[in-house]
């Protein structure tokens, strides 16, 4: 199977663009669009109580006759989605700098393949719960391990494949695909009541006021807002809002950097802002998150923001040769294996961390007599 060439006229409309909107700035204020869009009904929509589980799928049945059903959620959905999206970004902007799609994706692999599990082990270790997932500890886990598996990429694949990864430049990419999967994987949070805000009526007046338009208010008894804290129904600081509109506009930041050349300042901003507001938002949170005043996770993200600092001292930033090319980075993507790729990929991470394994479901079939 082959997919058409990107059309010509998509081509020439980008070419033509004036100088105050060029490829690059149109690039991202599309991206920049579609997200805030999808923001927008989501921030309002998700915390509904039917917005939680997409699928109930019958396994075996009771004795009562009813189906055991296992539960798929939205919070997979939107945490494929936010994946895909991430990877897919990398793999233009590694593209647009000229690195060979064999080097950028071996980097995916190796980087989702420790990250994955990471994820649960980590919150198991720090919230001693077995059935759920921590995005902070997986970042660090991958900041800290990223520039040794570049190195070591470097050094085998560099003489087996005839690739290398430029290390500042890769670095910048990862960090941007992942604070934009990381801000739009904040929709799954919404959808299943996680990592949820304070209530509103802890906080000081002045914090009620400034933040009570913009509250959220989740509806479900399987919400984990509400099995867990009791506070279904009562507005809460919209945390996870927040970080999904602070990582998304410092993501479009460091693009904007990285198509322009400027590894440094897009790696910066991105790391800069991802571990930052990791920092800051834990003390919004009510959710457990281990125990002591500072948790473990806030913990990783101070350490997280000088070992970021020393990559910046240690490592040049080097441009490509050919310079940044955004049209050769689409391309790259739309090639048939890419986005066969992509969507196993999506379908992974979706069984992967879309099987609820903390709620279940009863489904009874049966027969409408009158339209048989």
């Amino acid at each position: 199977m082959l997919l058409p060439a990107i059309p010509a006229s998509v081509i020439e409309f980008m070419e033509s663009l004036p100088l105050t909107m060029n490829l690059n700035t149109f690039f991202v204020l599309s991206l920049g669009l579609a997200l805030s869009v999808l923001f927008f009904w989501g921030f309002r929509g998700l915390p509904k109580e039917n917005w939680q589980i997409l699928a109930c799928i019958p396994m075996n049945k009771n004795r009562d006759e009813a189906w055991r059903g296992v539960n798929y959620t939205w919070y997979g959905f939107f945490q494929a989605t936010g994946y895909v999206l991430g990877v897919s970004l990398f793999l233009v902007l590694m593209g647009a700098a000229s690195v060979p799609s064999s080097a950028a994706l071996t980097m995916i692999i190796l980087i989702l393949a420790v990250c994955a599990p990471l994820s649960r082990i980590l919150a198991g270790l720090v919230e001693g719960k077995r059935f759920t997932f921590t995005v902070g500890g997986a970042v660090f886990a991958g900041l800290v391990i990223s520039p040794w598996l570049i190195g070591a990429i470097n050094a085998l694949g560099g003489d087996i494949f005839s690739f290398r990864l430029p290390m500042i430049t890769t670095l910048a990419a990862m960090a941007i695909g992942h604070i934009m999967a990381e801000g739009t994987g904040r929709l799954a949070c919404i959808s299943f009541g996680c990592c949820y805000g304070k209530p509103l009526s802890l906080l000081p007046p002045f914090v009620r006021k400034a933040l009570g338009p913009f509250a959220m208010t989740f509806y479900g008894a399987t919400k984990k807002i509400s099995y867990a804290h009791g506070l279904d129904g009562q507005p809460v600081v919209p945390v996870q809002a927040m970080t999904a509109v602070i990582y998304t506009l410092a993501g479009i930041t460091g693009m904007w950097f990285f198509l322009a050349e400027h590894y440094l300042p897009a790696f910066a901003v991105t790391v800069g802002t991802a571990q930052g507001w990791r920092f800051l938002s834990e003390f919004l949170r009510a959710d457990y998150r281990g125990r002591g005043r500072i948790s473990p996770y806030q913990f990783m993200s101070l350490l997280a923001l000088p070992y970021a600092g020393v990559l910046l001292f240690i490592f040049p930033s080097v441009p490509p040769p050919g310079g940044t090319q955004l049209l050769a980075g689409l391309a790259s993507i739309w090639t048939p294996g890419m986005i066969l790729f992509l969507q196993a990929l999506w379908l992974l991470i979706f069984l992967y961390t879309g099987r609820s394994r903390v709620t279940a479901a009863e489904i009874s079939l049966h027969v409408i007599i009158d339209r048989v």
